[in-house]
């Protein structure tokens, strides 16, 4: 559908559908992860998924 609803309503303007159309996952640092862009998406094809990008490698105690 490519409406753009999902960058629309980020309260950030963060280009979520660019993202989305490019099949990549929105990594941009401002990102809330406030749940607008998933929540307004009329077809429900943005999910939020689980992520190492924040976890320490391992023995790095």
């Amino acid at each position: 559908m490519q409406c753009g609803m999902c960058s629309y309503n980020c309260p950030l303007g963060i280009d979520v559908r660019g993202h989305a159309v490019a099949g990549k996952a929105v990594v941009d640092a401002h990102c809330l992860t406030c749940g607008e862009c998933v929540a307004r998406c009329p077809r429900g094809v943005l999910r939020f998924e689980s992520s190492s990008l924040f976890v320490p490698p391992e023995g790095s105690d």
